[in-house]
């Protein structure tokens, strides 16, 4: 079979895959008894690891894996199918939600680009090592282990009325929920510019230094470029930290008051974690859920369009 035929039989097969889970995710929760597809989903996915030629240690792994799937998309599954449309459209068209959803896509964006902007530099002195850098790789990853709420305390004391920068007004303002987000973000965007970079051949870099091209033209020209990938995935994954932050905003920035291009005028509204979750207080789960709903969908969508962006030979980031 030609190496085509190959791909669509793949494609096919997938197909095949999606549609009998999908059937069988249905079946199971039109008579209330979601259980019976997880059991499907592992059993089948047993099958599908038995037949293809891995036999019983396939059947195996394919089973365990379908587990961790499970806890993954067997909460979004139920969330997305138990949604009502009608509070959802409802939602849709309630203009205190897009501010929200304004805020909640242009701060994280702020954030994952001031992270960039100051972590490419320092990702690329990492990779190339200096006296101190385990001391530094170790204050980047700190932000992974403190807790959030923890993080925004932080905040408030290093840029807060006492602290590095005593006019800069964070308490309830955009500036202080980007600090918040970078905080957080910014450790997946240098440790992904650092791997990208460690990745790179030398050669190339000295091959550049060796016809004349200085450090900063090396640096620019030949190694961020060759990095662009990781550094763009970096990004992503920075912003979409931002995104799902709650903890260090909730404490800096509860209610935020910013600019809103669309009216003109300055508003304030919440990140999307911290409006939910006064939604949820306030209102009811149904409400919270149709506005999460709305929330996962266009995060998910930016999600995919940044990714296909980063598209090489069919290969995303």
């Amino acid at each position: 079979m030609s190496l085509s035929g190959r791909s669509y039989s793949r494609l096919a097969l997938v197909l095949a895959v999606i549609t009998v889970q999908f059937v069988a995710f249905v079946a199971a929760d039109a008579v209330g008894r979601p259980t019976l597809y997880a059991v499907f989903m592992v059993i089948s996915a047993a099958a599908l690891g038995y037949g293809a030629r891995s036999g019983l240690a396939g059947a195996a792994a394919a089973a365990l894996g379908s587990l961790l799937l499970v806890a993954l998309t067997f909460p979004l599954l139920l969330f997305t199918a138990n949604q009502n449309p009608a509070l959802v459209l409802e939602k849709l068209a309630d203009p205190a939600v897009h501010r929200m959803l304004y805020l909640s896509i242009y701060a994280p964006l702020l954030a994952a680009v001031f992270a960039l902007l100051t972590g490419v530099p320092l990702a690329f002195l990492l990779s190339r090592g200096f006296p101190g850098a385990a001391l530094v790789q170790s204050l980047v990853d700190l932000p992974l282990v403190v807790p959030h709420s923890v993080a925004g305390i932080v905040i408030l004391f290093g840029f807060g009325p006492r602290g590095a920068f005593p006019q800069l007004s964070v308490l309830g303002t955009l500036t202080g929920a980007v600090l918040a987000m970078a905080f957080v973000s910014a450790p997946f965007a240098v440790n992904s510019a650092r791997e990208a970079f460690e990745s790179l051949d030398r050669r190339v870099e000295y091959a550049a230094r060796s016809h004349g091209a200085g450090p900063l033209s090396t640096f620019t020209r030949v190694s961020l470029p060759l990095a662009g990938r990781g550094i763009l995935t970096g990004g992503i994954l920075a912003w979409a930290r931002a995104v799902s932050e709650f903890g260090a905003v909730a404490i800096v920035a509860y209610t935020i008051e910013f600019f809103y291009p669309v009216t003109g005028e300055t508003v304030r509204s919440a990140h999307a974690p911290v409006y939910i979750f006064r939604t949820y207080l306030t209102g009811s789960l149904e409400e919270s859920g149709a506005v999460a709903f709305i929330l996962l969908g266009v995060s998910v969508a930016i999600f995919l369009a940044i990714r296909g962006i980063a598209q090489d030979g069919g290969r995303v980031v």
